[in-house]
């Protein structure tokens, strides 16, 4: 493909081949065992999650979407759901990190060339890593964006600026969203390491901080016509975009949930004492404790189940006519992330209420789940993906599609 150099931005092993759905939750489960030990001190100190990105790669888990006629595992959305809240599980930023990457290599398999996809494609089977740069600050909608992709002669030159450009910072190649001169929406596929790219570290939230979020400049930076993909041609109501991008958040914050579980489960087994006013020897014999517990244990494995029943819902989708399935897809997938919403905050804050005032020790680090869960959390309103479902329910409403515009 004309312009278009393979080359990752940092040192690493190949990749490991992922052929099957199981492969894949096994190598997540592997990798998951190692993020969970420094979970602690990459958000306390904010330490650059190279190694960990590198272990992503290096298990071979970017490339399992990848499709089966380019070599790939092809795995289902289910099995994308499910590594996802393996991974953040054990470590939500880091679990956060590749989301885009998916949503993009989705993007390419959806929208993008059979030249592009084989490139593409090959780079993810050999662990490459996409970043992500698609909100823009300053603008009156999330949707509108300023950000342009601009005729150079033969080829093209992308100027603009990004926020909340998760995993940039560690990425080989960024994807953009942008518009062309006719203000349809492109994705320029960019090199982390292109001149004029200008990757800041100014991410600097109360949770969530090793996703480092930040800014990305793209000054004039030149491109080839085979590094833009365009969705425009489909039309926005034939894709599964927006209810993949829906997913993979609901299938973070239900990881922060059952992290947040996890440490109320061990530290209620290690606490000597109970509450006071507790009419038992031990803190496990507390009967109120062990209701809350079960109540939010119950809440944590129906969120589960319903994680799996939206993936499959877009997976439905995709074996059938997409234009047509795409509406319940967004459903299924809204439903899940308003209610994981609800669910990871209240699990964080259950823990300090069940385990007391010694989970307050900031060694532990507990309040890291609820910080996590709610910097996560505010990108959009929890309101409004209940009501997608209500309207879908009572009156048939299918959720708009999503589509950007120019920034006035």
């Amino acid at each position: 493909m004309t312009g278009l150099v393979s080359g990752f931005a940092h040192p690493r092993d190949r990749a490991a081949a992922i052929g099957t759905d199981a492969e894949a939750i096994a190598a997540a489960r592997r990798v998951a065992q190692g993020l969970a030990e420094g979970a602690i001190d990459r958000d306390r100190d904010q330490l650059v999650p190279i190694a960990e990105m590198n272990a992503l790669s290096e298990a071979g888990l970017l490339g399992i979407t990848v499709p089966a006629a380019q070599g790939g595992a092809d795995v289902s959305f289910e099995t994308v759901a499910e590594v996802f809240r393996i991974l953040s599980a054990a470590d939500p930023a880091i679990g956060q990190v590749p989301q885009n990457h998916f949503v993009c290599a989705n993007v390419l398999r959806e929208c993008g060339t059979p030249e592009q996809q084989r490139f593409f494609f090959a780079e993810l089977l050999d662990g490459a890593r996409f970043g992500n740069a698609q909100a823009e600050r300053g603008t009156s909608s999330v949707l509108d964006i300023k950000t342009g992709v601009y005729r150079n002669g033969d080829a093209y030159r992308l100027r603009g600026t990004k926020y909340y450009c998760t995993g940039a910072l560690m990425a080989d190649w960024i994807p953009v969203a942008a518009l062309d001169e006719e203000d349809r929406t492109v994705y320029a596929f960019v090199s982390r390491h292109a001149a004029g790219v200008e990757v800041l570290r100014d991410w600097d939230p109360i949770g969530q901080r090793v996703t480092f979020s930040g800014t990305v400049r793209f000054n004039d930076v030149d491109l080839a016509p085979d590094q833009i993909v365009a969705p425009w041609p489909k039309g926005p109501a034939a894709t599964l975009h927006h209810a993949f991008l829906t997913l993979m958040h609901a299938a973070i914050d239900v990881g922060i949930a059952g992290n947040a579980w996890a440490d109320t489960l061990a530290a209620l087994r290690a606490r000597k004492r109970p509450r006071h006013g507790a009419r038992v020897t031990l803190a496990q014999e507390d009967p109120y404790v062990l209701a809350d517990l079960g109540q939010g244990l119950a809440q944590l494995h129906a969120l589960e189940a319903l994680l799996a029943h939206a993936a499959r819902t877009l997976d439905n989708a995709r074996r059938g006519n997409v234009e047509s399935a795409s509406a319940a897809a967004v459903v299924a997938a809204s439903g899940v992330k308003a209610l994981a919403e609800d669910v990871a905050i209240e699990a964080a804050n259950q823990l300090f209420a069940l385990t007391g005032s010694a989970s307050t020790d900031r060694a532990l680090g507990f309040d890291r789940h609820w910080r996590n869960a709610r910097t996560h959390t505010v990108h959009d309103a929890n309101q409004w993906r209940y009501r997608i479902v209500g309207d879908w329910t009572v009156n048939a409403a299918a959720p708009a599609p999503l589509a950007r515009r120019r920034a006035t």
